[in-house]
């Protein structure tokens, strides 16, 4: 191994996301021995923009490239050697010099349900107020349900599970990946189907971002990678980027495999943030070719759409 130590994992502070820094370095350790040791692999926390501002939603303060801008500058000033992201906040485009390469296998793609009041959307009260300042999350929720009610509800599990429980709302969702990962999925009130509530694009993925040119690091974690949710990933991320998919548009994808690992299945929608419109559209393809079959059905969901509704989205 020619990898300087000790390696560094550059990550978000929250909880969540040093528990999936942990995994990465206990994955690490397994794979390579030279990195089993106690301090051969660094764990950085890096605070983002995104954490800093609690009080609004993503959209109105930038998107989601707010969780991973200053874990990047790090990485491209080589004060880190890798970022440890959750693949859904991660923007389309990536700054030059960048690459991810490498997914973990991934969780459980599915929105968990907190609720005193029912054990799925279709459950609650006439005008029951739902806490989340996911814009794909809202737009789903009213499609469904006109008549309930959206909060923004931003913070860790911990602040918006305290704040359902004092009655601020009346229900949430959440990761079925993270709440798993923290081993805390005891606390769910139900996990949503795919045709219920299309999960947004990679959720539940861990991706490790490195500079393109790091052959060194890219031969380390060749080995902790799993290629068939990289497949995945990579249909979904091909779907956002036709889309120029922003925290101002609500848009879910969910790319599935086969059995026989040989075809993917992907799902998806893009919707206006009230609900009022909603856009569905799915293909199956070659899993040998994720890129293609992301961009084709992004393509066919912009066709659907049309300009004057993305016009709209976007408020252009």
């Amino acid at each position: 191994m020619t990898q300087k130590l000790p390696f560094r994992l550059g990550t978000r502070g929250s909880p969540l996301a040093l528990t999936q820094a942990r995994e990465v370095r206990a994955r690490l350790a397994a794979a390579h021995p030279a990195l089993a040791a106690d301090d051969a692999v660094e764990i950085v926390v890096i605070k983002t923009t995104g954490d800093r501002i609690q009080d609004r939603a993503l959209a109105e303060i930038g998107g989601k490239g707010l969780f991973t801008k200053e874990i990047e500058e790090a990485l491209i000033e080589g004060r880190v050697d890798a970022a440890v992201h959750s693949m859904k906040d991660v923007p389309t485009w990536l700054p030059d010099g960048l690459v991810v390469e490498h997914v973990l296998a991934r969780e459980d793609p599915r929105d968990a349900f907190f609720s005193p009041h029912g054990k799925s959307i279709a459950e609650l009260p006439e005008g029951a107020l739902v806490g989340t300042s996911s814009l794909r999350r809202q737009a789903q929720v009213l499609c469904a349900r006109p008549d309930l009610r959206v909060a923004p509800l931003r913070g860790n599990v911990a602040t918006r599970l305290r704040k359902l429980a004092e009655g601020q709302v009346d229900a949430t969702l959440l990761a079925v990946a993270g709440l798993r990962r923290l081993g805390e999925a005891d606390k769910i009130t139900a996990a949503l189907s795919v045709e219920e509530m299309l999960p947004a694009v990679a959720q539940g993925a861990i991706g490790l971002e490195i500079r393109g040119d790091d052959d060194d690091c890219r031969a380390l974690l060749d080995a902790i990678c799993c290629p068939d949710s990289g497949l995945r990933v990579a249909a979904e991320r091909a779907l956002l980027a036709i889309l120029e998919g922003s925290c101002r548009t609500p848009i879910a994808g969910l790319a599935e495999l086969s059995e026989d690992r040989e075809t993917l299945r992907l799902r998806a929608l893009v919707a206006m943030p009230d609900g009022s419109v909603v856009h569905r559209a799915e293909r199956s393809g070659p899993a040998t070719d994720p890129a293609t079959l992301g961009r084709s059905l992004g393509e066919d969901l912009k066709a659907a759409g049309g300009e004057a509704f993305f016009d709209a989205i976007t408020g252009h």
